[in-house]
């Protein structure tokens, strides 16, 4: 069974250390009732992102409306591929994070409808090119199915912390590049997989947002550890994007911080839980309906519509139109 090519620096080691140590510190803080919002969006975000990185064109907006099964006009090819990451995303605690079926069976939902091999390993030989030069071969077709098993052999047996562990299997995937298409998802994905299966909380956080942020330096930590023939450079890159997603989802948790106390002082613990949604989900400046506000949380219209009417006489709110068009903006005067 051999071992990936990687090295645990000092950099590795100190990024760890902060991600265990924010993964403590979230047990404290996050609030259960939240769970299934945050769990939600986050999945917007991460569907969005993923799809996006394959040069998907559709927006937050119309990928959340696809997930809840509106009719969004998009070519139909970007659609199935939101409908497939979505399946696969959500599937993720069936799935074996070192198992080749469960693998295997990811890459079919993933790519249903888009891949005549969806699912299988490829036959063929390729080549990942940019600027029409090739840059990177995958593995020869005769050897991919050796390759993967002993990959997640030594996955299963390995004492590696599986913070780091997801890290080597994602660039692992991504050399080996298994399939005809869509590596690039389904690295991603086992990454998702064997994180959410060390800690719940991966599944609040999406990764793959400051990873398309930050797409190119994605693609240039996979090559630099192609160049060095180790995936140290990667798992570097890729930590410190995890590290950066808990700040973000940490700070989005503390909002309520920047708000002045006179604007809380009457207001209940549920309603400070919906405020911080807002918060955390619009722009000081972007108007939303009360509508809107409901499918994003999965909560009743007339329950919504209370939390709004008491936001808008503490006036932390302001809103302008009448009925069902109403629409409501943040008062930049409640931030301190």
């Amino acid at each position: 069974m051999n071992r990936p090519p990687y090295e645990i620096t000092d950099r590795i080691i100190n990024l760890l250390a902060e991600i265990v140590n924010k993964l403590g510190g979230l047990d404290a803080t996050v609030n259960k009732k939240m769970d299934l919002y945050l769990r939600k969006a986050s999945m917007v975000k991460t569907v969005n992102s993923s799809c996006a990185i394959e040069a998907n064109t559709l927006t937050e907006r119309q990928v959340e409306g696809i997930i809840n099964g509106k009719r969004i006009i998009a070519p139909p090819n970007e659609i199935i591929e939101v409908k497939n990451a979505y399946e696969a995303y959500t599937g993720m605690d069936g799935y074996d994070p070192y198992g080749t079926a469960s693998f295997l069976k990811a890459h079919g939902t993933l790519m249903k409808q888009l891949a005549e091999d969806a699912g299988k390993f490829r036959k063929t030989d390729v080549g990942v090119y940019a600027q029409g030069k090739i840059v990177h071969l995958g593995a020869r077709p005769r050897f991919i199915s050796g390759l993967m098993d002993d990959l997640f052999n030594w996955a299963r047996t390995s004492e590696l912390n599986p913070i780091i562990k997801a890290c080597v299997l994602h660039y692992e995937i991504e050399t080996i590049h298994p399939f005809s298409d869509g590596n690039g998802r389904i690295g991603r994905l086992w990454q998702s997989v064997v994180l959410c299966r060390y800690s719940g909380h991966f599944k609040l956080m999406p990764i793959e947002t400051l990873v398309y942020a930050n797409q190119q330096r994605y693609y240039d930590a996979i090559e630099a550890s192609r160049d060095v023939n180790s995936s140290t450079p990667f798992i570097e890159f890729m930590l410190e994007m995890i590290l950066e997603t808990m700040d973000e989802f940490s700070a989005g948790g503390n909002r309520l911080q920047g708000i002045k106390n006179e604007y809380l002082l009457n207001l209940t613990k549920n309603e400070k839980e919906m405020l911080r949604i807002i918060i955390g989900s619009f722009d000081a400046d972007a108007a939303f309906t009360a509508g809107r506000l409901s499918e994003m949380t999965d909560k009743a219209a007339p329950t919504v519509r209370n939390h709004l009417k008491k936001f808008t006489d503490e006036r932390i709110l302001t809103a302008s139109g009448d009925n069902k068009g109403r629409k409501y903006v943040l008062n930049k005067d409640i931030f301190s």
